[in-house]
């Protein structure tokens, strides 16, 4: 079976990371996706059956995920949906199990503040993308340069530092802000 499948979910385990025998990097962990109906009767919402998925990861993947998804958060993940099946001791077992192609925050649920990896090795990096990056886009505090932090009108440090940062080829640059990475004047 190869069948593309999208599931929105919450983290039952904390992420495993490891590592093939090939040097290929994994993550996996389980995932719990409860569907949910309103009662009009008692006006209240009731949670329904939980399915239940083994999420894999490899490679690029697998590293960001170890970084970043913890156990108890809401996720969505694509992939690849495998049904399998085994018999142990005269039982028959089935298992649903997804290889990820893409696992992120679910925003439904909260906010999150998404950090581009650099390397050149990520699917979406070319060679020219990562010479035009610099090589720490985001300053350190003791870099502020040689007057420290310059003061607004009011007599108060400013807090705000802001970064040019090329996205990559034919990319315009952008002004990011160095404490939460977001984009400043960003226009829709």
């Amino acid at each position: 079976m190869n069948d593309i499948i999208t599931v929105r979910g919450f983290v039952a385990t904390e992420p495993r990371s490891s590592t093939t025998p090939g040097g290929t990097g994994t993550a996996s962990f389980r995932l719990g996706s409860t569907a949910r109906r309103f009662d009009r009767a008692n006006d209240v919402w009731v949670d329904g059956n939980t399915n239940w998925f083994s999420v894999q990861a490899f490679r690029h993947l697998a590293g960001n995920i170890g970084c970043s998804v913890k156990k108890g958060q809401r996720v969505i993940v694509v992939g690849k949906l495998k049904l399998r099946q085994w018999e142990h001791d005269g039982k028959i077992y089935h298992v649903a199990e997804i290889v990820a192609e893409t696992v992120g925050h679910d925003l439904m649920w909260g906010s999150a503040n998404f950090i581009r990896t650099t390397g050149g090795t990520g699917p979406q990096s070319t060679p020219a993308a990562a010479e035009a990056e610099p090589e720490n886009p985001w300053p350190a505090a003791e870099e502020e340069g040689e007057d420290g932090p310059h003061d607004d009108e009011d007599g108060s440090a400013a807090t705000e530092r802001e970064v040019i940062f090329s996205a990559g080829e034919g990319d315009e640059p952008v002004l990011v802000d160095a404490h939460t990475g977001e984009l400043v004047d960003a226009q829709a």
